[in-house]
């Protein structure tokens, strides 16, 4: 008799487990399925970067730091689009496959708040930083990017074209 509860316990438990590991919110709660940062800035935007997010009007003004490793200087990129093309003070190494990224996904840069409930997987991605700050499409932008996971290298992989850098891969 315990040994048959045993087992019912133990496939309880792995249903439970393989439920919560499925990324697909329960009822009642708010969660979605996207990878969000763990160490991004605040935005104003909860858009969450994906294929189907709308295209922008590809106007944009910002101010991106790279740092690729801690011993490397920061870099410092300046960027601006009007309407999905760079502008002539654009600094910035690949200006206009970054202006066309921020068109076709201006959500890239406006990633949501992180989710408590959301596995990453413990990848170390390296030491690459990027914060990008200023506006695209008249909201303001401010975010920050990182290799520290798995959700981050996603996130770093997403927005890489108008980070200037592939995180050193």
């Amino acid at each position: 008799m315990r040994t048959r509860f045993v087992r019912y316990l133990l496939a309880v438990l792995a249903v439970a487990g393989l439920a919560a590991c499925s990324g697909t919110p329960s009822p009642g709660s708010t969660g979605s399925a996207t990878q969000a940062p763990s160490s991004s800035a605040p935005s104003s935007s909860s858009a969450t970067p994906s294929a189907s997010a709308a295209t922008g009007a590809g106007n944009a003004e910002l101010s991106i730091t790279l740092i690729e490793t801690p011993e490397a200087p920061p870099q410092t990129f300046t960027l601006v689009c009007t309407d999905g093309t760079p502008a002539a003070e654009s600094n910035h190494p690949s200006a206009a496959e970054a202006c066309t990224s921020i068109k076709n996904s201006p959500a890239i840069l406006s990633p949501a708040p992180p989710r408590t409930d959301q596995a990453c997987t413990m990848q170390y991605g390296g030491p690459a930083t990027a914060k990008v700050t200023g506006a695209v499409d008249g909201k303001e932008v401010t975010a920050a990017f990182s290799r520290t996971d798995g959700c981050q290298i996603a996130l770093w992989d997403a927005a890489k074209s108008v980070l200037g850098s592939d995180g050193g891969l």
